[in-house]
């Protein structure tokens, strides 16, 4: 109990008093400075408590995965690029590429598709919050949670007996037999049923990103076309679309880096198992079952690599849109 009691004081009060003590500390070096290196100094002083929590739990973080990659599995020897060998030699490690391939393409598709159509159709109607409220509440659900709930819906049991999952007791009301979702053991479907999991979670951040940009679009624009004769599908092709490709583009990157991050629903809902294994359940199931922190590490930098230059691309264009401003 005091332990507890300790450590709440210091979260109450010595958290804030150290908060309070930097910002007296900070203005007191401003003060002894010169007043035209003020203006410069100041943002950095202000920045340096966020960079020193950057470099303590990510930057050196990640400089230590990157050497234990080249290390062997308890780190007490270096074996150069074996790591990296084994997982472009592997079954198992070629299997989760693959996987994450698939959830890199129909993932970002499904999401960009989905939100595009529905942000589009539900512009016009007159319960255009209410249709955006339904869609978008999955994604305050955690992809736990969601994986969980999904798990009963996917429920199959033997032919014969009751069927508890919500799919197999709805489709057995029309006498068709109960369907193994994802428990299907050769390569099969397993990995879409997953996919489809994650799309209707992301699916309302899609509509409501397309949705934004859908109503920044000048509708005297809309209205000069169809005054011109324009259908509607022409108007969308030639003006709604292209207008919207930006904001397409930038979905696209975040939901690429969303499935290369694949963990939560795979490892909640299969961990991996019958042929659903990616990059992320692979590197804890080597991390925490097998100790074989070398290639953990590698599958780590491995999934680093893939997501960086992404992430560059996503900045790049933030700044050339800012640019124009």
């Amino acid at each position: 109990m005091t332990d507890k009691l300790i450590t709440a004081l210091i979260v109450v009060v010595g958290v804030p008093a150290v908060l309070v003590g930097y910002i007296w500390g900070t203005e007191q070096v401003l003060r002894v400075l010169p007043e035209r290196s003020k203006g410069r100094v100041r943002p950095w002083l202000w920045l340096a408590p966020a960079f020193a929590f950057l470099g303590l739990f990510l930057v050196y973080p990640m400089i230590g995965t990157i050497i234990s990659s080249f290390q062997n599995t308890f780190g007490t020897k270096f074996v150069g690029l074996a790591n990296y060998i084994w997982f472009f030699t592997s079954d198992d490690a070629l299997s989760a590429l693959k996987n994450n391939v698939l959830w890199l393409v129909f993932l970002t598709g499904l999401v960009v598709g989905l939100g595009l159509l529905v942000a589009v159709l539900v512009d016009r109607v007159r319960y255009e919050g209410f249709a955006k409220g339904v869609i978008f509440v999955p994604l305050a659900i955690s992809m736990v949670a969601a994986g969980v709930i999904w798990l009963y819906m996917y429920g199959y049991n033997p032919p014969g007996a009751v069927q508890t999952g919500t799919l197999n007791a709805a489709i057995g009301t029309v006498g068709l037999g109960p369907v193994p979702w994802v428990q299907v053991e050769e390569f099969s479907v397993n990995t879409f049923m997953l996919i489809i999991v994650m799309t209707w979670m992301w699916t309302g951040f899609g509509m409501v990103i397309i949705s934004a940009a859908l109503k920044g679009i000048n509708p005297e624009l809309l209205e000069a076309a169809r005054v011109d004769g324009a259908t509607e599908l022409q108007v969308f092709r030639g003006i709604v679309f292209p207008l919207l490709v930006p904001t397409l583009v930038v979905v696209s990157t975040t939901m690429i880096i969303t499935a290369l991050k694949t963990f939560d629903v795979v490892f909640t809902m299969t961990g991996g198992q019958l042929h659903t294994d990616v990059i992320a359940t692979l590197m804890y199931n080597n991390m925490f079952h097998f100790n074989q922190f070398g290639r953990a590490s590698a599958l780590a930098v491995v999934l680093l690599l893939a997501i960086v230059p992404i992430m560059f691309f996503n900045i790049g264009r933030f700044r050339a849109q800012e640019s124009v401003r």
